[in-house]
């Protein structure tokens, strides 16, 4: 049995087969509607019984006993399942809370979160324990087992150790080990990464991996060593590749890669068979790309290029659930499944008119609900930063000669320095521009420079980063002073200085790397953080990205770390980190 909100005690199944029997009542019935079944893949009649989070009874008959029976005639209109996010990073600007919250508004009702933010908040008795208070929310928030960091921490071997990855691979919310960035490191021959994907497999939990471009040759080696699944598909031939290979692949529609129409088109000119094993994510996207929702997006997406309708839903749904190895409890309207369903106005418009998640509803006729707050984010020490230290002239010390300069929103290749960086302002007739990661305790930095970013502005700060560490970016020392300054004051969040004005905060409460208040109001800073950088010349699309990934040595070719500066393709520590 699972427990903490993952499955049903006896005592529940029980009471769900007395409502069967008409020896109890359900809580709520949708009567005289059309719902999608699952297995048939048919539009069938039926009226739908639920109590509290499980749908008991898919069928034509109507409860013996109604006793406080909540009953909704949805007569002409459409139930599919609630859809399903494979791969989610809950922690772009926003929490997690505030991600379920904003997804299950538009319908999607379980998402496969990233663990990797708690791997660098929380002790990991704690970092369960939130995992078990996120159980409690109306959306299923289950979670996959990172095996490496993406970048290269001064003392990653504290974050990844046997003990530990193995005690989050049995966690029961944990529903798979990955995504696999580190790929490079299991091919050379790093048995330990192996041993984990092993002992995953042993659970019955799928490995992820994380394979942009990769060849036949490298993927059919991936497959051998245990790997499951792959998103990053960049082509429509890609994805067929994938799936001759007896990859799951996720077809993705993200803030820095919009894929999804031109895939489709891809692999419906290649007249594709079946779809049972693609699924749909959009690979946490930035604040602003998610205004209209999750995989509903993706799903009307599908259904406009020309997928069988029933197919689209699968995708958005079904095809995860099962792929995890959940479809007991996810991705069907069918009796001991989890109450996730979208009650729509027209077949082929996926965004729900209703949405009940675990039973509650989140939006009734088109009105939201009001989703009690599950998370006490002070319990866990999720506070704003105490930075007990400033940004100086020592900090402020550029002689490396050797920058990173931007290919595109977060691909970057080592270039020359070929100006005086000595200065206390860079000109502004070149794109240039200081570059410092700074340990959030002081205690070591990195100083470069990166050109593209932006041609005059004075100065970003920002806690939010993918180790969590301080960046700056900016023309002018004393600018990066005063926004480094600022950012102390909040506690963390990214702070625009210019002209020794500050322009623009957006505070970032929790920890520095989490906005806590509503997706609406960080939509609309984070939208305004974007025009403000494209001002001053950043020239691509998803800042926020850009800064999230440099330190993230996944990505080619050349990036920061709290080692230092990093040649990714050969492993090569070009330039060491400075003690502070």
């Amino acid at each position: 049995m699972q427990r903490n909100g993952y499955y049903w005690r006896n005592r529940e199944i029980r009471q769900h087969v007395r409502i069967i029997d008409g020896n109890a009542a359900p809580t709520l019935v949708l009567k005289n509607g059309t719902y999608l079944n699952t297995y048939t893949k048919q539009w069938l009649q039926a009226n739908i019984w639920i109590d509290e989070d499980r749908i008991v009874y898919v069928g034509d008959n109507m409860p013996l006993n109604m006793s406080g029976t909540e009953v909704i005639d949805y007569q002409g209109k459409y139930a599919v399942p609630g859809y399903i996010e494979p791969h989610a990073h809950p922690f772009q600007l926003y929490n997690p809370e505030q991600l379920a919250n904003h997804a299950a508004k538009t319908g999607t009702t379980t998402l496969i979160n990233d663990n990797l933010p708690w791997l660098f908040l929380l002790r990991k008795k704690k970092a369960f324990s939130i995992l078990d208070d996120f159980s409690k929310h109306p959306v299923s928030m289950y979670w996959w087992a990172r095996f490496d960091g993406q970048t290269e921490l001064q003392e990653g071997d504290q974050l990844f150790h046997t003990e530990d990855v193995l005690a989050w691979i049995k966690h029961p919310a944990v529903v798979q080990g990955g995504e696999l960035t580190a790929w490079p490191e299991l091919l050379a021959g790093d048995d330990r990464l192996l041993y984990w994907i092993q002992e995953t497999k042993r659970k019955g939990k799928p490995v992820e991996g994380h394979f942009p471009g990769a060849s036949e040759r490298t993927l059919t080696k991936m497959k051998l060593l245990g790997v499951n699944a792959d998103h990053e598909s960049i082509t429509g031939e890609e994805v067929i590749r994938r799936l001759r290979l007896g990859f799951q692949v996720g077809l993705r529609h993200s803030s820095i890669r919009p894929d999804l129409p031109k895939l489709l088109d891809d692999i419906i000119a290649a007249d594709l068979k079946t779809y049972e094993n693609i699924t749909l994510t959009t690979d946490g996207a930035t604040p602003g790309f998610y205004k209209d929702g999750l995989i509903n997006i993706c799903i009307d997406i599908a259904i406009k290029r020309g997928i069988p309708l029933e197919e689209a839903y699968l995708m958005g749904s079904y095809n995860a659930a099962k792929h995890f190895r959940m479809e007991e409890q996810l991705g069907s309207i069918a009796p001991g499944r989890f109450a996730h369903i979208n009650i729509l106005d027209e077949k082929d418009n996926p965004h729900p008119s209703s949405v009940l998640a675990k039973g509650k509803w989140i939006v009734k006729n088109g009105i939201e609900q009001p989703i009690e707050q599950t998370i006490n984010w002070k319990e866990y020490g999720l506070e704003p930063l105490d930075l007990d230290w400033e940004i100086g002239s020592r900090e402020l010390q550029f002689s490396v000669p050797i920058g990173l300069e931007m290919v595109s929103d977060v691909i970057m290749k080592p270039y020359p320095i070929e100006i005086d960086i000595t200065v206390e302002k860079l000109p502004d007739n070149t794109s240039d521009a200081f570059l410092l990661m700074i340990d959030r305790n002081g205690e070591w930095r990195v100083n470069t420079t990166v050109r593209g970013f932006t041609k005059d502005l004075g100065a970003v700060a920002s806690s939010y980063s993918t180790t969590g560490d301080l960046v700056f970016i900016g023309k002018d020392k004393r600018d990066i002073k005063l926004a480094g300054k600022r950012l102390r004051e909040l506690g963390g969040g990214i702070v625009l200085a210019h002209n020794g004005e500050i322009i623009f905060e957006l505070p970032l409460a929790l920890s520095g790397m989490m906005f806590h208040g509503e997706m609406k109001e960080l939509i609309r800073k984070e939208t305004e953080l974007k025009e403000h950088l494209t001002k001053f010349g950043y020239p691509f699309s998803d800042p926020v990205y850009s800064i999230f990934f440099l330190s993230s040595t996944h990505l080619p070719y050349v990036r920061i770390t709290p080692q230092g500066i990093i040649d990714v393709k050969k492993k090569e520590v070009l330039f060491p980190a400075t003690m502070c």
